[in-house]
């Protein structure tokens, strides 16, 4: 591992707990984690409840858009974090992966989304933990 350690977070469609996930570590990183995110399937627009729960803990996602994973981009991950995309979601050699098992948000209202998005923001940080932890 880097000094810094590369997480890419991956699920199928890169609009909902993957950019959840993107968010909330590079928010509490602070710079000590450089943080991707990825889908096997990328959707065309973002999840609209979880743009808006983002937005409620005064997190800005509108920079954000769907991205297709790459080889490259996973080639630089220290830790993959997968979340439901099952056989979808490659497998890199060599890499340290993680699977999340997290209801998919899509379609769901802002009610249905927010206990997901706690959850990951609950994982993200002990994540962040182990992470920091370890690299000094």
């Amino acid at each position: 591992m880097t000094d810094t350690p590369v997480v890419l977070f991956l699920c199928t469609h890169n609009a909902g707990r993957s950019l959840a996930a993107r968010v909330l570590l590079e928010h509490y990183a602070n710079g000590r984690v450089d943080v991707r995110s990825a889908g096997s399937e990328p959707a065309s627009q973002l999840n609209p409840s979880v743009v808006q729960i983002l937005h409620e803990r005064g997190l800005d996602a509108s920079q954000e858009f769907p991205k297709p994973l790459t080889d490259e981009t996973a080639r630089i991950a220290d830790v993959i974090v997968t979340m439901g995309c099952g056989d979808t979601c490659p497998v890199f050699p060599g890499k340290r992966y993680v699977d999340w098992d997290l209801a998919d948000p899509a379609g769901g209202s802002v009610e249905q989304v927010r206990p997901i998005v706690n959850e990951i923001d609950r994982r993200v940080q002990t994540l962040l933990t182990e992470l920091t932890s370890s690299t000094g």
